[in-house]
């Protein structure tokens, strides 16, 4: 992807919603913030999804991981222009969320849209995957949930299977989301999808508690 111009200047005027070193808040961020639960959204893109529902759950702080800075300084933007207050961003891959969140610290997991890694070789690259989900149980309250939307079928059946396994629990499940109209907050991809009649899917999966 080619840098976007004046890409520097663009994330600094937004600095105040990036957080450069997350570790240092691990266990803190709800002590730091005042909110009364933390969602995280991995691979946030260009931000829709999290600031609309920042704008949603004012009562929740909701932080947008995204690895790519150009795509980063959109969500940036998008939280500088609404100027929210409960919305925060990290500029870093998924990889080591239990360095970033302490256990049982966030409420709620959002993979929206995730890259399906279509290659058998590549499976444990895939967010549902059991190193992830294993990474997810660490950090997620009693009952916290993970919340997926794909417009990929053969993803979802991974993932269902892999959440089961993992020793989640499927409370929904959907493979035409807004078969009657737009449902819920939508990514930029989703809105593209649902103008093209894509079918989305859906699951919510939460820790077991049995």
């Amino acid at each position: 992807m080619r840098r976007k111009p004046n890409l520097a200047s663009r994330i600094e005027k937004c600095a105040h919603f990036l957080v450069s070193n997350p570790c240092t808040l691990r266990g803190n961020w709800l002590a730091m913030y005042p909110h009364r639960q933390l969602y995280i959204e991995i691979g946030c893109g260009k931000g829709r999804f999290t600031t609309q529902t920042a704008k949603a759950t004012p009562e929740a702080l909701i932080i947008g991981i995204e690895k790519t800075a150009n795509v980063l300084v959109i969500a940036l933007e998008r939280a500088e222009q609404d100027s929210l207050a409960n919305v925060l961003f990290i500029n870093d891959l998924a990889d080591d969320l239990d360095s970033f969140f302490a256990p049982g610290e966030v409420s709620r997991i959002y993979l929206n849209f995730s890259d399906p890694w279509p290659s058998n070789r590549h499976a444990k690259r895939r967010l549902t995957s059991q190193g992830f989900l294993q990474a997810y149980k660490k950090i997620l309250a009693p009952g916290g949930q993970i919340h997926m939307k794909t417009d990929n079928l053969p993803l979802l059946d991974f993932s269902l299977e892999q959440l089961i396994s993992a020793g989640f629990e499927i409370t929904e499940e959907t493979r035409h989301l807004h078969k009657d109209g737009p449902e819920e907050i939508m990514t930029d991809y989703e809105v593209k999808f649902y103008e093209q009649a894509v079918p989305i899917n859906k699951c919510i999966a939460r820790i077991s508690t049995y």
